[in-house]
This record gives C-alpha cells, structure tokens and sequence, in this order.
C-alpha cells in the first residue's frame, strides 16, 4: 500500500500490473490443469483477457514461457472488454474449441483494478471506483471432449451511443477510470430487451432459466438485476456474495460467481451475464 502513496508513472505502474498479473494467471492456470489432469502440454490454445494493464509480447506468450506450453499453441489476447471480458472470453474459447474439435483451450483472466488508484485524481468517479474494485484472476480448460459443464449459446448486445458509461482514460500517471452512475439506470432500461433477444435468439425462454449468474457491478446494479430477472429478491447470492469477499474483480468475477454455481445441486441451465465498455451486454448459457 506504501507504493501508492508515492507519485508513480505509468511505466512504474505497467511494470508491476506485468509481474503481478503474470503470478496470478501462472497460479490460475495450474490449477485449472490440475483439476482437469492435464500438463501445459496438452494446450492447443489459449485466449487471455486483461484491460488493467499492457504487455507486448502479450500476457498469453509470458505464460508459455513460464508453465511450457507448446511452441505452436494458438494465442489470442483479449484487451478492452472491462468487466464484459469474462464472458466474452469463455464465447472467444468455446468458439475455437469448436473449431478444433478435440483440442483443449485454455481461458486465462486477470486484472489489477487497483492500480487505477491515482493520488492525483480525488475525483467522485475515482474514489468510488477504488472503493469498489479488487484484484483477481481466474483460468478454465474448455474443449469438445470430456464431461463437464457446456457452453450451450454465447452473444452480445453493444448499445449505440453509450461509449461515455465505462472505460480508461490513458493519463500520465496510469489509467484514470470512466465510470458513470448511470450503469442501474441501462439494466434497468434496456438490459431486459437484450436478454429477451439474446433467448429469443436461442429458442429459449426466461422460464427454462434455473440460475441467473451475474457480474456484480456494485451493490445499485445488483438492485436493478433483482428487479429485472425473474427471481426472488435475494436470488443473486452468489454474485453477492463474491462481490462481498473479493470486490468487483472486472472481468475474472463472473468466473466467481461461476465456480460457486457449478458446486450447488438442483439446476440444469443457468445464463451468465456481465457489462463492459462498449457499453456492451454479454451473455452465455451453460448447461450441466
């Protein structure tokens, strides 16, 4: 914490988001290979996703060197989706593992929202955003063969003329965040019309939902998640309930939220979603 009370450019601040996010997607991803019994060999692909930080070569070429993966994997980094990027991320790798039937994908996440933390700006939008984000990283291993959870429909809605609600502003002394107060007011408005397309889309219906998984943006946007969906006041526990122990992660913490989910008993298909720059709507259903 001594750090941040020190002025730190932006080179400062890019070096520790590359040796700290490097850690936490080196620990995330041993142990997604562990549970399912693969070693780094077994990688065909590998999709990254990040927005708090910049690496050339990408994150995803730093994590080769360091757990061995093969030197034809196929790398694809993932930069600007914000808290979207989870999602996103799981559509981007069950979308090459079907391209590749029988490969194996992994899907590595990170973010330091906590370098956004800037001395120099006192600013509302600031302050409330440190206050509210954490750190985290989270790996899956996706491919067609095998048991497991599957990613049964994948999309994403952007709305026209919100490029202003979420994003970063590149500033001298690190990322400063965009982050307007007006993110209730579009779940509330126009998140419910994507949805219902998105299910529409897929021949389904919000009745054949038994789980909805969201991004917990903050406590105002669960609020207005809970009036939308259809479900019981509270019915967003897990999302609560991440967004308590670790904060809003961007884009890792729907894969929180997730992996609570896929340990509870009594639900068939669930629908994760999650909003990010753009201002954009993702969503996937995962079927068990």
């Amino acid at each position: 914490m001594s750090a941040y009370l020190e002025p730190m450019g932006f080179g400062r601040r890019n070096a520790l988001f590359l040796q700290t996010a490097l850690d936490l997607l080196e620990d995330a991803t041993r142990r997604a290979l562990a549970t399912v019994g693969l070693e780094p060999e077994a990688i065909d692909g590998v999709i990254t996703v990040c927005s708090t930080g910049i690496a050339t070569p990408s994150l995803d070429a730093h994590l080769a060197e360091r757990i061995g993966l093969r030197e034809d994997v196929i790398r694809t980094p993932l930069f600007g989706l914000g808290c979207a990027g989870g999602v996103l991320g799981l559509a981007r790798a069950a979308d090459l593992a079907r391209a590749r039937p029988g490969s194996s994908v992994l899907l590595a996440v990170v973010e330091l929202c906590s370098l956004a933390l800037r001395w120099s700006d006192a600013s509302v939008p600031n302050l409330v955003a440190c206050a509210l984000f954490g750190d985290g990283g989270a790996a899956a291993i996706l491919s067609t063969e095998g048991e497991g959870p599957r990613i049964a429909a994948t999309g994403e809605t952007r709305f026209p003329g919100t490029l202003q609600v979420m994003g970063w502003r590149i500033e001298d002394d690190g990322l400063g965040v965009l982050f307007s107060p007006s993110v209730p007011e579009i779940v509330r408005h126009r998140l419910g019309r994507a949805l219902s397309a998105f299910l529409t889309r897929h021949g389904l219906t919000e009745c054949e939902v038994d789980r909805w998984l969201c991004h917990p943006g903050g406590a105002k946007v669960l609020a207005a998640l809970e009036q939308l969906l259809p479900q019981p006041a509270g019915g967003l526990e897990h999302a609560r309930a991440v967004l308590a122990e670790f904060g809003n992660m961007s884009a890792p913490t729907v894969l929180f939220v997730l992996d609570r989910a896929l340990v509870e008993p009594g639900w068939q298909r669930a629908v994760l979603t999650a909003l990010g720059p753009g201002f954009t709507a993702a969503f996937a259903v995962v079927e068990r």
